[in-house]
């Protein structure tokens, strides 16, 4: 059966989907942290339903509300993954063409299983049989329960408890010995090289630090571990400054780090200015994804562009940026150089540091011959 979805117009102040009942058609708010919007149509769907059946409607875009065993609808999920799967790559013919083709699939795949669909009471309790406490992740995600039901994908509850659990418990960082719990839709730290940079490059000052684009706080702490006396701290994101205030005050440094809400930089000029960018120069599909991609090298230009109004004098701007991109064909390192010099600036050295996460070692991932020669590397700039 078709159905509509009204994603914008009064009375609602939020997005609705509608699905088919027996006394008529239903309709509950709709959530997307990636802002994907309502499915069209919508079909119930129960233990009957099988694999083959859920797997071919997801991909005609026909949406399934389940209305079955919450453990049986994971399943479900698992084994529409496993069809999704079957389906042969298609070749690429460069590096750049791999990425594309890549980012194509995972946009497809997520498209695909997001089709699953599982209802939410008010107050955020799952009205399925098996189905967990997920109260305390919804309310991390979306929010104080707001007095609606709702229909969320399985997939992305499945993120939000994934999240919950990782907020709980944190990311062990080796460079603090000490743990750093991020918040939902906030970049986790999982990748060390980065914070390795940081923790063993000679500071040019223990005055006062800039770390722009701060996300969890981690490298604010690794600065006030080194002994930084003062760190000012900017995010534009919401979740991000709280997640980073929670962290600092856990870790005792919250009377030498300033969260400030700035897109980029805080007003004033610092002998030390740190910045991680996203590596990748391409659109995000989602408000997660800007912490890995920065669409036309906006925070990147923008940090060098702004870099030497905010130095002091024979102050530096650490630059934390993988070559990753370059090896896709993303961007060409004399790209980055031609960027640095005419942000007035000079290189003043370099430190770098290979990739330890697994895919560097995975030659069944798409992107192996790049992520295999990937560096990490900490630009030490300085005003010319």
């Amino acid at each position: 059966m078709t159905t509509t979805a009204d994603s914008s117009s009064a009375p609602h102040a939020f997005a609705t989907i509608t699905w088919p009942e027996a006394d008529g058609p239903q309709s509950a708010r709709w959530r997307s942290e990636a802002g994907v919007p309502p499915p069209k149509r919508v079909v119930l769907a129960d233990d009957r339903t099988t694999a083959d059946a859920a797997y071919r409607l997801a991909c005609e875009g026909t949406a399934l509300l389940w209305r079955g065993d919450f453990q049986n609808a994971r399943q479900l999920l698992q084994a529409m993954t496993r069809r999704l799967e079957r389906k042969p790559p298609k070749r690429a013919s460069s590096p750049l063409d791999a990425f594309n083709l890549h980012r194509q699939a995972q946009s497809q795949r997520a498209r695909t299983l997001g089709m699953l669909l599982i209802p939410l009471d008010a107050d955020y309790t799952i009205p399925l049989r098996r189905a967990p406490n997920v109260q305390d992740a919804c309310t991390e995600a979306y929010g104080a329960p707001g007095g609606d039901a709702s229909v969320v994908s399985l997939r992305e509850l499945l993120g939000l408890i994934g999240a919950h659990e990782w907020r709980k418990k944190g990311v062990e960082i080796p460079a603090l010995g000490e743990r750093i719990h991020p918040h939902y839709g906030v970049f986790s730290p999982v990748r060390g090289e980065y914070i390795d940079l940081v923790a063993r490059t000679p500071l040019p000052s223990l005055e006062l630090a800039f770390d722009i684009g701060t996300g969890t706080g981690v490298l604010s702490a690794v600065l006030a571990k080194r002994g930084v006396s003062k760190v000012v701290a900017t995010d534009q994101d919401a979740r991000a400054l709280a997640c980073a205030r929670e962290n600092l005050e856990r870790l005792g440094y919250a009377s030498r780090v300033e969260v400030v809400e700035a897109d980029l930089f805080a007003p004033g000029r610092a002998p030390l200015i740190v910045c991680n960018p996203p590596w990748l120069p391409a659109r995000p599909a989602s408000p997660i994804e800007h912490a890995i991609y920065d669409h036309e090298s906006r925070m990147l230009l923008g940090f060098l562009n702004g870099l030497a109004e905010h130095l002091e004098p024979n102050g530096e701007g650490w630059l934390i940026l993988s070559d990753f991109a370059e090896h896709l064909g993303l961007r060409t390192r004399d790209d980055l150089l031609s960027a640095i010099d005419r942000a007035k600036l000079v290189v003043a050295g370099r430190e770098d540091i290979r990739p330890r996460h697994p895919k560097a070692t995975d030659p069944s991932d798409p992107l192996h011959a790049a992520r295999a020669a990937e560096v990490t590397s900490l630009w030490r700039l300085k005003a010319r």
